[in-house]
């Protein structure tokens, strides 16, 4: 049975409370429950294509820091002996909890990346998707996260990247889209969530179709904003969108800043995945 506990988190725990909200607000609304098990399944293994599985321990405990609507503890969860669940949103925890049900190897923990209630040098693994990002001081989130690990467990992490392996324009696509963000993130919660529709019906879609489109001709798409969506459901685009224009707190980060983050946090034999999303990296814990 699964169990879940509460953690008091207090200010300044290297959180911001309204992306915490933010976050909550959409997972309540986006549980990637009518996302299909093949999208979910090929999107797993995007993400998880470079960690080291066959290097646990049988039964291996390990965390999942900032869990969400649970999507990724999903799969991982029967591949391991235990997870820890970690959400600071009392919502988004409720609806993982609803989502993995099922699950009898999951421990819930109400908590921040600062203060998760696990203890330092106790976990064979862990992972943090999408979500360090989000929080005041990253590089102080990932020294978090690798305390928690023994020797030589790894941690898997993906942080936005800052288009540093794409051509300028791309940044300067991003620098007007994130006016935008600054804006639409400060909508109350129903025209907000009616905007990013807006926008993956209108940016999203398009370029998603049209990159598909062109890659059925044999025909070079990666130069396409939003290409990556080309094989994804609207439901993935329309989470997306809310993703990258309703969270109030974004930050994004080179290659070259990721690596000297890690390896401030103890974390060695870095690899990254060489397909988007970008920047995917996995690091042992030094000993």
């Amino acid at each position: 049975m699964n169990e879940i506990y509460s953690l008091n988190y207090i200010m300044g725990s290297n959180l911001d409370d309204r992306t915490v909200a933010s976050f909550g607000d959409e997972w309540s609304r986006f549980d990637q429950q009518a996302m299909s098990s093949r999208e979910a399944q090929r999107r797993f293994l995007e993400y998880f294509e470079i960690f080291p599985w066959h290097d646990l321990p049988s039964d291996a405990e390990g965390f999942d820091m900032g869990c969400g609507s649970g999507r990724w503890a999903r799969f991982v969860s029967a591949r391991v002996g235990r997870l820890h669940c970690i959400e600071p949103s009392v919502r988004a925890l409720t609806v993982a909890k609803q989502v993995l049900a099922d699950k009898n190897n999951l421990v819930f923990h109400q908590g921040s990346v600062a203060a998760s209630g696990l203890p330092t040098s106790s976990q064979d693994f862990g992972y943090s998707l999408g979500v360090l990002h989000h929080v005041p001081d990253t590089a102080a989130a990932i020294q978090s996260c690798a305390a928690l690990l023994k020797p030589n467990a790894p941690l898997l992490l993906y942080l936005y990247y800052a288009f540093d392996n794409r051509p300028v324009w791309f940044r300067v696509i991003w620098r007007v889209s994130n006016i935008g963000r600054l804006f639409i993130c400060c909508l109350p919660v129903r025209f907000k969530q009616f905007v990013t529709d807006l926008i993956a019906i209108v940016i999203y879609w398009p370029l998603a179709r049209l990159a598909a489109l062109l890659e059925s001709f044999g025909l070079p798409v990666d130069v396409i904003p939003l290409s990556y969506y080309r094989h994804n459901s609207f439901y993935t685009m329309r989470t997306d969108a809310r993703d990258r224009f309703g969270t109030p707190l974004e930050h994004r980060f080179t290659r070259k800043k990721i690596i000297a983050m890690c390896q401030a946090a103890g974390l060695t034999d870095l690899r990254f995945s060489s397909h988007a999303p970008y920047w995917c990296v996995v690091g042992l814990k030094g000993n």
